[in-house]
């Protein structure tokens, strides 16, 4: 393992006109490099970062019995829900993680969910801890805006119009919301929280806890992304990396838990609307479309695909869930 070069870029100055470019130019940088970066200045405050943390190290000490009341299959086609340790899938091996499953909370009315879109609908909070519900939805409410600030500034990277991606594909971001417990393990134990993997959308916003574990595969070597306080750690994916003709390329990540204590983490899921349609961004400079399949930690040549974002989203889904792929599908 390498030292961390991940860069950590203040998103603060987006806000600013006369600064803006600095910030742009630095997720250039990182986008190329590392597909990962960190960012402060973001906005979303120390207490409600604090407070989903604790709040959800109660939900996972309580018995499985009363976690599983919120259990996914409960969740149908919007994809909700608790599911236990080794129930989630990467490249077919068993995780050792736990977590729940959240989203944007939309009721019968919507459009979607009357349609019976898939991963669109409400959410399963449990009873316990009191205030849980208040607390993962002014969350997801907060790094959504976090979102929209960063897309602007990759937007930016790449020489667009700021508010190319909000026009284009994020008026009505996809956002997916999970909480994880990694439980402790024997340092001898080596079971991957998660294994080798790339996101599937735009953007990740990953809040991490003290206890560390992720590792990043830049530029062919495995690297610690060590938490840092008040940061967000994110990263590109398998869509940006589709839009941008492999500029930007999504970058393999795993977790390992060998720290004797449980690690937390909260990813959001920044992605493009569910019916957007995906295509290369035409005349960014040096794009050049590359099949990396034999690169990949799937195999798979993402400059093949063609349709919208729910279409790729749900060829993954069936693969990390097969026993929900009858009810999300």
């Amino acid at each position: 393992m390498q030292h961390s070069e991940i860069p950590v870029i203040n998103i603060s100055l987006l806000n600013d006109k006369m600064q803006a470019h600095i910030a742009a130019e630095a997720i250039n940088r990182a986008c190329r490099e590392h597909g990962f970066f960190y960012v402060s200045g973001h906005g979303v405050s120390e207490e409600l970062q604090k407070r989903i943390a604790e709040q959800s190290a109660v939900f996972f000490e309580l018995p499985e019995n009363e976690k599983l009341e919120i259990a996914m299959n409960k969740g149908g086609k919007a994809w909700r829900g608790f599911f236990p340790v080794n129930a989630e899938l990467t490249s077919g091996k068993p995780d050792k993680k736990e977590g729940i499953y959240f989203g944007t909370e939309l009721d019968e009315a919507h459009p979607d969910v009357k349609a019976g879109t898939p991963l669109h609908g409400r959410n399963l909070f449990p009873e316990h801890p009191a205030g849980f519900k208040d607390t993962v939805l002014d969350y997801i409410e907060a790094v959504t805006q976090t979102g929209h600030l960063v897309l602007k500034g990759i937007a930016l990277s790449l020489g667009l119009p700021e508010n190319y991606f909000y026009e284009k594909h994020t008026q009505d971001p996809l956002i997916l919301f999970r909480i994880f417990h990694y439980p402790p393990q024997a340092e001898t134990a080596q079971q991957w929280g998660v294994g080798e993997h790339t996101d599937y959308g735009l953007l990740t916003i990953l809040l991490q806890d003290a206890i560390g574990g992720l590792q990043v595969k830049s530029k062919g070597s495995w690297i610690d992304a060590p938490p840092i306080p008040n940061t967000f750690i994110c990263n590109i994916g398998d869509m940006l990396d589709r839009m941008t003709g492999g500029i930007y390329r999504s970058t393999p990540h795993r977790v390992l838990n060998t720290s004797g204590k449980s690690r937390f983490s909260f990813p959001l899921f920044f992605d493009p609307g569910f019916h957007s349609a995906i295509s290369r961004i035409e005349n960014i400079p040096q794009a050049a479309v590359q099949d990396d399949s034999r690169e990949r930690w799937d195999k798979s040549n993402i400059h093949e695909f063609s349709g919208t974002y729910g279409d790729y989203l749900l060829q993954k889904v069936s693969k990390v869930f097969p026993d929900l792929k009858k009810d999300v599908l």
